[in-house]
């Protein structure tokens, strides 16, 4: 066994800790302290810490860990309430940056006719800005109590949406510049999740709310409920080919309506706050290496202009048509344009096939690092004046705060 292993573990600890307390301090949110911390401590700054294929697993996780207390934190009645706008910002937030992408590329490097392995890379990078990751603004909104609004269900809603759309959307792409791809396959496959997670959701809720009405309060009932998480993104994943966090996230959903809901999302959080949490946000930092940005600067920034513009602009819009407020609209927008590991996965995969270049990889690297840092600023600068509800999302987010700070 490689020993080191506990050192770095020490190190991810302690300086996502350090960075996060010194984060509220100036009242930002503390993820945003843990993705500095993992740039220090990676191989851009000190190299204290190299990611390892340990590391990346830890990571994924903490974000499997996360998404299934934002599942359990979710309110089924306001997600029906939300389910044709959270399907309107999803569409949006997908198509817009998609049509943004091409037209930076095609603007930058020349107009390209259809077919051609230009257009496709031209289209691949507006695929790329498709991707959602809400796991920081899961985290930004849960420390402020507002996980459980009605624009933090629509924001999960939309993402959750976002993410199906955005594979199909990647699948087409890939299917039409390699033949060997199967578009129909992924409408089949996501269809067919829809229809396992309906009846074998329905058959363990009343499972656990049996179990919960003869064990309630026992640490049992937590333990099942992280194995049913598990469950739950393996089978969307391998069985499927759906985001494994949309699986978490669905595993949350079945058991929030059960009586040991909290008690559950509790238990899950001591974990998640004092390991899993910390890698998965320093992870971010980890996995950075700025050195080879000075080559295609020009493009990265304006990649990250228009990634996180296109977002706020499809999702804020669309949101508004369904009476949201231009307040409520902009916090959609905003906690829609993070990124994370789903667009490594998409960029990784333009690289396997063609469709991207090596040197561009940078400039997605800097967008989730700027759309992670600059999400829960923003999120939280939007919500500075409100009054924080009292009875939405309370429990874990003040649970949260103390137990980070």
């Amino acid at each position: 066994m490689d020993y080191t292993v506990f050192r770095d573990l020490a190190i991810i600890i302690l300086a996502a800790k350090i960075f996060g307390v010194v984060a509220a301090k100036f009242r930002a949110p503390q993820v945003v302290g843990m993705i500095i911390a993992g740039i220090v401590i990676g191989p851009s700054v000190l190299g204290l810490v190299k990611q390892s294929d340990f590391l990346l697993q830890m990571a994924e996780i903490g974000v499997m860990m996360l998404m299934f207390v934002a599942g359990l934190d979710t309110d089924l009645k306001e997600l029906v309430k939300t389910g044709p706008a959270a399907l309107a910002v999803a569409c949006a937030g997908v198509f817009v940056p998609l049509a943004g992408g091409w037209l930076l590329y095609s603007c930058m490097y020349g107009f390209s006719p259809v077919g051609s392995l230009d257009f496709y890379k031209a289209l691949f990078t507006g695929v790329i800005m498709t991707a959602t990751s809400v796991s920081i603004t899961v985290q930004a909104l849960m420390e402020m109590g507002r996980l459980k609004t009605r624009v933090g269900t629509l924001i999960l809603s939309a993402a959750i949406i976002d993410d199906v759309i955005g594979i199909i959307v990647l699948t087409f792409v890939i299917g039409f510049r390699n033949p060997g791809s199967n578009p129909v396959g992924v409408v089949v496959n996501t269809a067919l999740f829809l229809a396992f997670c309906a009846a074998f959701g329905f058959a363990f809720y009343y499972l656990f709310k049996f179990l919960d009405a003869r064990y309630e309060h026992r640490r049992r009932i937590p333990i099942l409920s992280l194995a049913l998480c598990f469950g739950f993104s393996y089978v969307a994943e391998h069985y499927f080919g759906i985001a494994d966090i949309t699986g978490a996230y669905v595993a949350g959903i079945v058991l929030c309506n059960i009586h040991d809901s909290k008690y559950i999302a509790e238990k899950m959080d001591v974990s998640s706050y004092m390991i899993f949490g910390p890698i998965f946000f320093a992870g971010i930092g980890l996995r950075t290496d700025l050195s080879g940005l000075g080559g295609v600067l020009i493009f990265s920034l304006a990649f990250v202009a228009v990634a996180l513009v296109t977002k706020i602009i499809g999702c804020g819009l669309s949101s508004r048509v369904f009476g949201y407020s231009w307040s409520d609209a902009l916090k959609v927008g905003l906690g829609m344009m993070t990124r994370g590991e789903v667009a490594l996965i998409v960029a990784q995969k333009g690289l396997a096939v063609g469709l991207m270049e090596e040197k561009y990889f940078t400039a997605v690297i800097l967008l989730i690092i700027i759309s992670s840092i600059t999400t829960p600023i923003l999120l939280k600068l939007t919500y500075r004046r409100e009054e924080v509800p009292r009875h939405h999302g309370k429990l874990h987010s003040d649970k949260n705060l103390q137990n980070l700070t």
